[in-house]
């Protein structure tokens, strides 16, 4: 065990150090220009850390924004083949997680490609056939560009595609013609004589049109009934490619994923709304690290002024260090008062600096002061500012400037031996 009174000095050692530092850093220099250059370091790295504060929170901003845009078109949890295409959702496995507690709607899903016609306008898709749960289970309504979200009205089959596929082929919602779709027979030989009855066909009615704000929705997909779907890919009653699950309100998502994974096995995958656009994400995430990194390295050469600044000052007080070693100082505690110095300066820079950007959030926030424009999904830009975030800001202000800060002081200490 550390001896308490080998303790007890060395804290005496580091509050006598951070006395003489606090007191260098707001008394009166021999030159101005100290206290000029020690400022000018505090404000570097106080623009430095503000602006960390505000690029990473803006890219938290646009990170929310694009998981609320998802989160009207995605499940909470999906339910698909580690490998492989389709499965039967009638097994044992599937009716315990019917039965689950924590599961509010359980949708059956067939997605697969095929090809549009409308008039004389056709194009490749993707055709997503849901059950009836599937507005309830997500906020369909809400992203509606035109129309209602009415897959069959008792007389017609009806469809419901994305804006930019609504775009290509001139629909709109509750046109009297027909929205045709092809897609290959699965259970017969191509009939090269007659190639196309070769495809399936049906005809449907289109009842609205989606907006995700996201081209891979918007562009690709149309929503019809799941009964379409299995009869124009000629997929059994009990065949889905999916399963999307909507989780009761309070339920831990994280513990329902576990418990449903566990049910299901390995042969399946169980993914949440952001393993779902796993890629995407990622995406947003480097993007958003890069730029911290880019930042931090202008935070870097912003803290090289608090070299210039302790290197000023040790010249300036370097009678009070011959003072101190005459009085029984030695080399460490020297080196101590300098490394809080620099420690100080940037310590007054990044609090400043993240008080100031978090205010500048706020407002963002609150008042939308910064705007992006006209044809965007917001008028300002998003931010969202995390603790985690400032508390990675602060640290790594303190780090920079105990870099910056090592430089002058290793300098004193071996002029100091020299002088020994």
């Amino acid at each position: 065990m550390d001896n308490p009174q080998n303790t007890s000095a060395s804290f005496r050692g580091f509050s006598f150090s951070f006395r003489i530092a606090k007191r260098y850093l707001f008394s009166k220099k021999s030159h101005n220009a100290i206290n000029i250059i020690s400022g000018i370091s505090a404000a570097g790295v106080g623009v430095g850390a503000m602006a960390l504060v505000c690029v990473l929170s803006v890219f938290n901003g646009f990170e929310l924004l694009i998981s609320d845009m998802f989160s009207s078109f995605d499940p909470d949890l999906k339910i698909t083949l580690t490998h492989g295409k389709t499965f039967e959702d009638n097994t044992p496995e599937f009716n315990k997680v019917r039965k689950l507690k924590s599961v509010a709607y359980f949708t059956d899903v067939v997605e697969e490609n095929a090809l549009l016609r409308f008039k004389n306008k056709q194009m490749p898709a993707t055709i997503k056939g849901v059950s009836d749960d599937f507005e309830k289970m997500t906020r369909i309504d809400s992203i509606m560009y035109d129309g209602k979200f009415i897959l069959n009205d008792g007389a017609f089959q009806r469809a419901v595609p994305g804006v930019g596929v609504a775009s290509i082929l001139g629909l709109g919602a509750h046109f009297i013609d027909p929205l045709y779709i092809y897609a290959p027979k699965r259970t017969s030989k191509i009939n090269l004589l007659r190639p196309e009855n070769s495809f399936n066909q049906m005809g449907t009615f289109v009842s609205g049109i989606f907006s995700v704000k996201q081209l891979q929705y918007d562009d690709h997909y149309v929503l019809v009934s799941i009964a379409l779907a299995r009869d124009l890919f000629e997929y059994q009653k009990s065949t889905v490619s999916s399963i999307e699950l909507k989780l009761d309100k309070g339920v831990d998502k994280d513990k329902a994923q576990n418990e449903i994974q566990s049910l299901l096995g390995n042969h399946y995958q169980v993914k949440d709304r952001y393993e779902q656009q796993a890629s995407f994400f990622k995406i947003m995430k480097i993007e958003k690290w890069i730029t911290y990194l880019i930042l931090c390295f202008i935070l870097l050469i912003a803290s090289f002024n608090i070299i210039g600044s302790l290197s000023m000052l040790i010249i300036d007080k370097k009678d009070d260090i011959e003072t101190l070693r005459n009085l029984g100082a030695n080399n460490q505690l020297i080196k101590r008062i300098f490394l809080f110095e620099g420690w100080m300066i940037s310590a007054i820079g990044a609090v400043s600096g993240i008080a100031f950007g978090a205010i500048i959030c706020l407002l963002q926030q609150y008042f939308g002061i910064l705007k992006l424009g006209t044809g965007y999904v917001v008028d300002a830009y998003p931010v969202l500012t995390k603790p985690t975030d400032l508390l990675l800001v602060f640290v790594t202000v303190l780090f920079m400037g105990f870099m910056a800060a090592y430089y002058p002081v290793r300098y004193i200490r071996k002029h100091e031996n020299l002088a020994d």
